[in-house]
Order: C-alpha cells, then structure tokens, then sequence
C-alpha cells in the first residue's frame, strides 16, 4: 500500500522539533515532512512558501496555531492539493485589537530583549504541569532561541495581517480533524467548535492537561489522534477520534 503524504506546518517560534514525537510515531501510516515558516512575514507569502516545499501528490495537511492559519490560506489557494486538512491550537478569526497590541509590545520588546519574550509566552504555551518538566521546557526554549528575534518579528507581522478566515470555512470539503488542549488560553476549545460548526463533517478532539503545544505536552495522545485521522481516511470517517 503506497503511504500519503503528510506536511506539517508549526507554530510561533517553532520548528520540526515540534513535532518530533508524531513523526516517529507516524512514519509508519504516512511520509512525513515539515515545512519551514520563517522567511516570510505575511500568511500570503508562507502560504507560497509551504506550496513550494510540499509533494508534487496530493497531500495531507496539519497546522498548528500559525501553522493553522497558513494551512487555512493553502485552502484558499490550492484547496485541489489536500486531501486531508488537520488544525491543531488554531482560530479562523482575526486578531482583535487587544491581542495585536499585545503581539505589538511582544514586538518592540524583543528588539533588546528576547529571553525576556520567551520567558512570557512559557505560561501561554504550556499547562502549568508542564512547565515544571524541565527538559521540555528547555526543549521549547532552544526551539525559540534557535529561531530568533528577526523570525519572531516576520511571524507576529503574518499574524498580525492575517484575515479573518470564518467566511471560507465552509468551502473546505476534504475530511477535516480539528484537535485542541483542553486548557489552551491562547486558542481555546470555543474557536474549534465554532470551526467544526463551519467544515461539514468536521470531528472534533479535546486534549486533556494541554494548553497550546499539545503535540510535545501530550505527545502519545496527539499522536493517536492523528493516527486515527490518517487511518480514518481509507474508509468512512468515525464518529469520534480519541482524545
């Protein structure tokens, strides 16, 4: 049996380190790749940029939070290359005015102190549980530090134009799996449900003790979900996916 092909997109300062444990755990069900979004500083332009690194086949697509966003954009663009869609943490709103004043504060502190805006978003990504394990804060840390002020300031400038995209949630016709962490503050379970209303068919998955980095706070179960999702994929979606 030939294996599809599954692009992942990560989220805020992250990298494939994100999703390190559902690659292994995956490689058997698909061909797993992760795509780079740090060069560009608008959700049009990261769109293209996935578009260009993804499989000349069609292909599976997971997104997490801004991950969510560009893979919300490729199905505006390119809705005939998925045939899959997951969205992990993620909104089809736009910001409001309070969050882009925060991301534009974030903004002016990084420019002289960017351990200083790691260290506030530690709380927001993490379960407070989690943020006591050190090696993965350390691990989520290193993420960010590798990455850099300069890509932080193109992510928050692509979040900060990004559309609303509620309008065109109704045109996603491929099988779609919305996963969230139970806790998560930044893109709390309410968003999913208003997505799943939206995408026809959609199944939805809470994640308990996760907030925004579900797939390193609570790898096995992401990892299930998903794997349930691929397998869902060659005969009729389920009812309900494990969570």
């Amino acid at each position: 049996m030939n294996k599809p092909h599954l692009l992942r997109l990560p989220g805020l300062l992250c990298d494939a380190r994100l999703w390190q444990h559902q690659v292994a755990a995956l490689a058997g069900q698909a061909h797993v790749r992760v795509a780079d979004l740090t060069q560009s500083d608008s959700i049009a332009g990261l769109a293209e940029d996935v578009l260009a690194q993804a499989p000349e086949q069609s292909f599976a697509l997971a997104g997490l939070s801004l991950g969510g966003y560009v893979a919300l954009e490729i199905m505006r663009r390119a809705p005939q290359r998925v045939f899959a869609l997951a969205l992990l943490d993620t909104s089809a709103h736009a910001d409001s005015a309070e969050t882009m004043q925060g991301r534009l504060t974030l903004m002016r502190q990084a420019a002289h102190d960017f351990p200083g805006v790691i260290e506030v978003l530690l709380p927001r990504l993490l379960h407070p549980r989690h943020l006591r394990d050190a090696a993965l804060v350390q691990l989520v840390t290193a993420m960010a530090a590798s990455l850099g002020a300069e890509v932080f300031r193109r992510q928050q400038l692509a979040m900060l134009e990004r559309i609303d995209s509620r309008a065109s949630l109704a045109q996603i016709a491929c099988p779609t799996l919305l996963l969230c962490g139970r806790e998560d503050q930044i893109t709390p379970p309410a968003l999913h449900q208003e997505m799943q209303a939206a995408i026809a068919g959609a199944q939805l998955a809470q994640i308990d003790d996760a907030e925004h980095l579900m797939p390193l706070e609570q790898p096995q179960r992401v990892s299930s979900s998903l794997g349930a999702w691929l397998t869902s994929l060659r005969r009729p979606l389920p009812r309900a996916l494990p969570g």
